[in-house]
């Protein structure tokens, strides 16, 4: 049984990817599936797959369903029965998935790896490789996520105060000033 292995990576951003391996006769919508989990993003937006040349644009759509909004040339293919095998027509085939149609999420997804034997150690479809930090689906991701709220309130950093003063400002630029008049305008190079 062919193993297909995919590279799923933002479309502005290809330094932040998953690398995603399902068997040839698993669907579309477990890759869904899988993107989403990679991501952590939930599941409860529209999803379109659409096929794509090396030029990244969009061919025929691999949808859950037919929605308002989307302009189809021709039927699309329903995610659920379509067999990702079946659509891999190049050694590169690529795909653009676009997830929540009102944020637009855009993914490109490439064909890097076919491979004859099955890792007896993973569940297919599985993430073998995840590279960079994710988008936060629904606004800004910290580095340290939810160890923040953690931290904050362990040291409970919001009783040190609004933030910085201008405290102290304005004696520097004096001491500046000073540091020059008393040089008398001696060379800084001799000793």
């Amino acid at each position: 049984m062919a193993i297909l292995k995919f590279r799923v990576f933002l479309e502005e951003d290809d330094t932040v990817y998953r690398d995603i391996a399902l068997k040839h006769t698993q669907t579309f919508y477990e890759l869904h599936q899988s993107i989403l989990k990679g991501y952590e993003f939930d599941s409860i937006h529209e999803a379109i797959f659409f096929r794509s040349n090396d030029l990244w644009q969009r061919g025929r759509a691999i949808s859950l369903e037919k929605y308002e909004g989307v302009e189809y040339k021709v039927e699309p293919l329903d995610m659920i029965d379509t067999i990702i095998g079946s659509e891999i027509k190049d050694t590169e085939q690529k795909f653009i998935y676009v997830y929540d149609l009102k944020k637009n999420w855009t993914f490109h997804i490439q064909l890097i790896n076919v491979s004859k034997e099955e890792n007896p150690k993973l569940t297919y479809p599985a993430i073998t490789r995840k590279e960079g930090i994710g988008p936060s689906q629904y606004g800004i991701k910290s580095i340290l996520g939810d160890k923040f709220a953690d931290i904050e309130e362990k040291y409970d950093l919001s009783a040190i105060g609004e933030g910085f003063t201008d405290e102290g400002e304005d004696e520097g630029e004096q001491d500046d000033e000073l540091g020059s008049e008393e040089t008398g305008g001696e060379d800084e190079n001799t000793f």
